[in-house]
């Protein structure tokens, strides 16, 4: 029976601005049971520079963004080149990377994930598979979530796979098909108050869990429009910055409250999201090093068991995917599920760059 092996560079860089991830896997394939071993992994953080650069760029115009797009392509390639002179990685079959989402917004046929240039081979001297969520949203797809498959494929053992990021999303099996769908921001909004008080992000929830709840706001937020859709659907930062963040900052309360406010908003939203509350979570995630905000969700899930895995996984599972996406395009396989997106049909999304 053949085995075949893929030694992969997956990177990710997600809505929370945590940086870039890079995590160095490789695949074992035989039978179609996929097995996977994190070798290195590592995550550089932005300078304050470009966190303001990527904060701004949903305001920038269209010659803004085409500089922004190449000056991050070429800080890719660099992060990546530096990745694999540390670590000494050799035959490498392909870095298979993500890129940053500046625009999402497939209700108008658009989404833009800067980085996927395709000069970004040359630089690094290697096959490059990328932007793997344009051609889903071109087929009338969400274009996200692209998670989904990785859980079925890597992690088929457990009821959910949510993932606590920017934003949360949460995939599992329904009547035979994968499901999945965008929850609720997360780190976008509890990030951009933590830094009010002078904190990149609130470290276990510790300021979070010293505010009040105020049921007005809890109130306004569950009520929003988009909670009410059905699956397929996605978010956006758009969604943060014209919608939440508006709603939050009408009311005259204090920094912590606000915290504490929405985060019930995003376990209430959450354990709403589980078509049944039972069984078993697992969570991934910056998210879940938050203390606070998962004895939140477990209070609204109290017959479902959540389990948080080792570290590596925790934080580069979804650099650990798109390294699988990656190989699922350079094998013309399906790599994104229509039952997930809502596009016309399952397909092997990507571009791939060679030297």
């Amino acid at each position: 029976m053949e085995t075949e092996n893929y030694n992969v560079i997956g990177v990710m860089s997600g809505t929370s601005l945590d940086g870039i991830d890079l995590a160095h896997i490789q695949f074992r394939v035989e039978s179609q049971e996929w097995a996977f071993e994190i070798i290195e992994s590592e995550t550089i953080s932005y300078s304050s520079e470009w966190l303001t650069s990527l904060k701004m760029a949903v305001d920038f115009s269209i010659n803004e963004l085409d500089d922004l797009n190449q000056k991050y392509t070429e800080l890719l390639a660099t992060t990546i080149s530096n990745f694999i002179k540390k670590y000494n990685i050799e035959n490498i079959d392909a870095v298979c990377s993500h890129g940053h989402t500046i625009l999402h917004q497939p209700q108008k046929g658009f989404t833009l994930q800067i980085g996927n240039l395709p000069e970004i081979s040359a630089l690094i001297h290697q096959t490059v598979v990328c932007d793997f969520r344009v051609q889903d949203v071109q087929l009338g797809g969400q274009g996200a979530p692209l998670v989904p498959i990785g859980d079925k494929i890597l992690f088929p053992e457990y009821d959910y796979c949510m993932n606590l990021g920017g934003f949360s999303n949460i995939s599992f099996e329904e009547n035979g098909e994968r499901i999945a769908f965008d929850i609720s921001p997360v780190n976008t909004v509890l990030n951009f108050y933590a830094n009010e008080l002078g904190l990149a992000y609130d470290d276990k929830g510790q300021k979070t869990s010293t505010g009040s709840i105020n049921e007005n706001l809890l109130n306004e937020l569950n009520d929003l429009d988009f909670y009410q859709k059905k699956h397929p659907k996605s978010l956006g930062f758009e969604f943060v910055k014209e919608v939440v963040l508006p709603i939050i900052d009408t009311y005259k309360i204090s920094t912590t409250d606000k915290l504490r406010t929405f985060t019930e908003h995003v376990a209430f939203q959450i354990a709403s999201a589980l078509p049944t509350k039972k069984g078993n979570l697992f969570i991934t995630g910056g998210g879940a090093y938050n203390d606070f905000l998962i004895e939140r969700i477990q209070s609204y899930l109290p017959e479902i068991k959540i389990i948080i895995p080792s570290n590596k996984i925790l934080e580069f599972k979804e650099a650990l995917i798109f390294a699988l996406l990656g190989v699922l395009k350079l094998r013309g396989e399906v790599n994104v599920l229509r039952s997930v997106t809502g596009a016309q049909k399952d397909h092997s999304s990507g571009v791939i760059f060679t030297v």
